[in-house]
């Protein structure tokens, strides 16, 4: 199962970083470029800040033409002062399972500003058993990091990092 790990610091302490995180928003202007939108239905939340067990469903072109259905729910989602987790699972999708924890901890404020430290992994198993182990190494490795670097950036400009 590959899993992909990225590490930021932002400019703000925990309650809020997790704040921003946990709004759909953040994604829809980060993945802008792939149309992503969320699609409303029964049970589904379509904006604003996801909570725990809630479920959202995505809608995407990815590289401008492949139409991509992606629904995840809310499966973990931990709240405290210094540390908040929250993992989000594929429910259904184009992957034969995926997940991404989100880790917040707090850590020592920088020139008295606090700073949190979130660290993201990414776990998914690819279909098509060899063929979806060559995508992996081709191109999903890739854009899944790409994605990840646009979300978490988009995180940070909300938070007043600049990106």
């Amino acid at each position: 199962m590959p899993t992909l790990t990225a590490t930021t610091d932002l400019p703000a302490d925990v309650g809020a970083a997790l704040r921003v995180n946990l709004d759909l928003d953040v994604e829809t202007v980060a993945f802008a470029r792939h149309r992503l939108r969320p699609v409303a239905g029964p049970g589904l939340a379509s904006g604003g800040a996801i909570g725990d067990g809630e479920r959202v469903r995505w809608a995407a072109r990815l590289f401008g033409v492949l139409p991509v259905r992606h629904t995840s729910e809310v499966a973990v989602l931990e709240d405290g002062d210094r540390r908040a987790r929250f993992v989000d699972t594929m429910v259904s999708g184009v992957f034969r399972a995926y997940a991404h924890e989100h880790l917040l901890v707090a850590l020592p404020p920088d020139d008295g500003e606090p700073v949190t430290r979130q660290v993201d992994t990414m776990t998914w198993t690819s279909p098509l058993g060899p063929l979806g182990r060559l995508a992996d190494v081709l191109a999903v490795r890739a854009v899944m990091s790409h994605l990840l670097r646009a979300r978490n950036a988009e995180v940070s400009s909300r938070l007043g990092a600049g990106g």
